[in-house]
């Protein structure tokens, strides 16, 4: 951790950063499996929202 102390005497401390690194381009296999999830998210939302209206 890094300290820098100002001209009054106050000290700030800094976390060390994370090393960067660049995000591989996810595969069709992946791309369609996120699209599968996707769908299967929007039904059990739908399906959340109906029941709650029909339960109102």
């Amino acid at each position: 951790m890094t300290t820098i102390s100002d001209e009054n005497g106050i000290l700030n401390n800094f976390a060390k950063e994370p090393a960067m690194y660049y995000a591989d381009e996810p595969t069709t296999q992946e791309k369609r499996s996120y699209i599968l999830w996707g769908a299967i998210a929007s039904v059990v939302v739908v399906a959340t929202v109906f029941t709650a209206i029909a339960i109102s």
